[in-house]
C-alpha cells in the first residue's frame, strides 16, 4: 500500500551508501567518519566495571547525576563556564539525537531555520519533520567562511532558528573571534532566534587555534544548545552517547522531547564517562596534538599524489580537490574511485542543498591507523 512519505527527499545516506560499496569492492574506507583504532583502555575498563556493578537498567532521563556533574567540571575547565549540572546539561543517545530535540524543542510548523551549507545531513530531516523549512545559506566554496551579510538577509520575522557548526564538517573550517562578533550581533538584532551550536569536534584543534565555542560567550550562551559527543571524543562512535548544554527554559523544552524520543541513555557507558572525565583530563586536552600529527602525516602523504589538499583547521576529515584527475561529478567520481581505485571517499555535493557548479571535492577521513592511510595513499598515488 502507498504511503505519503513524511521525508520524501530522504533516502538511505551518503555514508551508508559508501560505506557499503567499500565493502562489496574490498576498498579502504577512508569516508564514514569513524576512527579504526583503539578506544582508552580506562573507558573500556570502566565500562566493563559499570556492567559487573549492576548499572545496566535505566538511567535517570537527563543523565547520572555524577556524568553530568563531570561534564560541568570539563565545561568549566575547557571554557570557564560552568553550566549548572541539574538544570543545563542532559546527556543524550549521541549528538545526532540532541541534534533533533533541539529542533524540535524550539522549532514549530511554518517557522524558518538557517543552515549554511554544506552542512552536516541530519539537519534537514529534523526540520521537515518538525513543519519548518531549511533556509540554506552558502558559505564560500573554497574557504567555508561564512558570509554575514548573507546569513544576515536570511532572516525574516519566520526565522526561529540558525544552526553553527564548529570545527566544521566537511570542510574542518572554524569559527574565528570575528565570526563570534558577528554571530552576536545578528542575534542581538533578532532575539527571537535561538542557536543550536553542533561543536561534536571541539577538541580537534590545530596550529594552536582556540575553539570558539558559544559556551565561552555569555550572550551566545542564553540562547544556545550546544551540542558534543563522547564518541568523537573517545574514539567510540558506536557507544552513541553525547550532551547537550542550554540555559534552564530551553534545557526544559529539550528533555520534554528527549523523555518521549530515547527517554534515557546507554547507563554503562554514562558511569565510565564520568569516570572517564575525571581520572583523565589530559585525553580530551592532547586530542588536538594527536590529530594534528595525523592531518600532517596524511597531507604530506597526499603530496605525492594528484589529489589537492585543502586547509584543514579542525576536525578529522581532509578535503581534496580531484581536478586535476578527473572531470566527474563527486558522486560519479568517489563511485569511481571506491570501485576502480579501492579507496572510499565521500561526496561533498549531498552536503548542500545547491552544490556549487563545478565543484570537485571530496571528503576523506584521517581519523586512522597509519597502516589504514598508507594502504589508501598507495592506492591513490596510481590516479
Amino acid at each position: 500500500m502507498a504511503t505519503d512519505s513524511k521525508l520524501p527527499k530522504v533516502g538511505t545516506t551518503i555514508f551508508s551508501t559508501m560505506s557499503q560499496l567499500a565493502a562489496e569492492h574490498g576498498a579502504v574506507n577512508l569516508g564514514q567518519g569513524f576512527p579504526d583504532f583503539e578506544v582508552p583502555a580506562r573507558l573500556v575498563d570502566e565500562l566493563e566495571r559499570a556492567m559487573r556493578a549492576g548499572h545496566n537498567q535505566y538511567a535517570p532521563m537527563t543523565g547520572i547525576p555524577t556524568l553530568r556533574t563531570a561534564i560541568a567540571n570539563k565545561t568549566e575547565r575547557v571554557y570557564g563556564h560552568r553550566p549548572d549540572a541539574d538544570s543545563e546539561v542532559t546527556v543524550t543517545s549521541g549528538a545526532t539525537e540532541a541534534l533533533f530535540n533541539a529542533i524540535h524543542a524550539v522549532v514549530r510548523a511554518g517557522d524558518e531555520v538557517i543552515v549554511l551549507d554544506p552542512a552536516y545531513d541530519s539537519y534537514d530531516p529534523a526540520i521537515e519533520l518538525a513543519g519548518a523549512r531549511a533556509v540554506h545559506v552558502a558559505l564560500d566554496p573554497r574557504s567555508f567562511a561564512v558570509d554575514w551579510a548573507a546569513v544576515r538577509a536570511a532572516v525574516t520575522p519566520r526565522t526561529r532558528m540558525l544552526i553553527v557548526n564548529t570545527p566544521h564538517n566537511p570542510s574542518g573550517a572554524m569559527f574565528s573571534a570575528g565570526d563570534i562578533d558577528a554571530l552576536q550581533a545578528l542575534l542581538d538584532d533578532h532575539p527571537g532566534i535561538r542557536l543550536l551550536s553542533d561543536e561534536v569536534y571541539e577538541h580537534i584543534v590545530f596550529d594552536g587555534a582556540r575553539h570558539e565555542s558559544a559556551l565561552r560567550h555569555p550572550a551566545l550562551r542564553e540562547r544556545a544548545f550546544v551540542v558534543s559527543s563522547f564518541g568523537k571524543t573517545y574514539h567510540c562512535t558506536g557507544w552513541k552517547l553525547g550532551y547537550c548544554i542550554a540555559p534552564p527554559a530551553l534545557s526544559a523544552e529539550f528533555r520534554k522531547v528527549h523523555q518521549y524520543n530515547v527517554f534515557c541513555t546507554f547507563a554503562p557507558a554514562q558511569h565510565a564517562f564520568a569516570a572517564m572525565l575525571d581520572a583523565e583530563p589530559e585525553h580530551y586536552e592532547q586530542l588536538g596534538a594527536f590529530y594534528e600529527a595525523k592531518r600532517d602525516r596524511f597531507r604530506e602523504q597526499l603530496s605525492g599524489t594528484r589529489l589537492q589538499p585543502l586547509p584543514v583547521a579542525g576536525g578529522y576529515f581532509q578535503l581534496v580537490d580531484y581536478s586535476a584527475v578527473s572531470d566527474l561529478d563527486d558522486a560519479a567520481f568517489c563511485r569511481w574511485l571506491t570501485v576502480e581505485h579501492g579507496v572510499a571517499a565521500i561526496p561533498l555535493s549531498p552536503f548542500y542543498a545547491q552544490p556549487p557548479p563545478g565543484q570537485r571535492l571530496a571528503r576523506l577521513c584521517f581519523a586512522k591507523n597509519d597502516a589504514t592511510l598508507d594502504a589508501a595513499i598507495e592506492r591513490l598515488r596510481t590516479l
